[in-house]
């Protein structure tokens, strides 16, 4: 509690471990940065009905994932896909939001496959809590 504002913060442990490199499309590898996953799942979040504490409990389940792979490198596709499956979970317009800067569609018509494909699965089994994952690729 503080004494001159007399509001109460809470404060948040994690154990601190070495992050690994996130090997980029190109080859480049940068540190893995919490705070990008968090500011890409916000963005395709926008104007949704999902809490921070939604996004910070689903970036914790990415950085598991990341972590039950192993290694010092990470391909910035197994974030992608982890993220995608974890949105897919969450909430499906921020999931097609996001799919669709990760994805790079070229054009509309690959853009409307993905969603037709979503509407499939939604059809098929409406509980449906989760992507097929493909080789090498995160099933969180």
């Amino acid at each position: 509690m503080c004494f001159s504002c007399e509001r109460r913060f809470t404060t948040y442990e994690r154990v601190e471990e070495a992050a690994p490199m996130v090997v980029k499309k190109d080859n480049r590898r940068e540190p893995y940065e919490r705070n990008k996953v968090i500011a890409g799942v916000v963005k395709a979040c926008e104007k949704r009905p999902v809490s921070m504490e939604a996004i910070e409990q689903l970036t914790g389940r990415i950085e598991a994932a990341v972590a039950e792979r192993g290694g010092k490198e990470v391909p910035s596709s197994f974030i992608g896909s982890a993220v995608m499956n974890e949105l897919h979970r969450l909430d499906q317009v921020a999931y097609v939001r996001f799919a669709s800067v990760y994805r790079s569609f070229k054009d509309i018509e690959e853009f409307m496959r993905e969603l037709e494909e979503l509407i499939q699965r939604r059809k098929q089994d409406p509980d449906l809590t989760q992507l097929p994952a493909k080789k090498g690729e995160p099933t969180s």
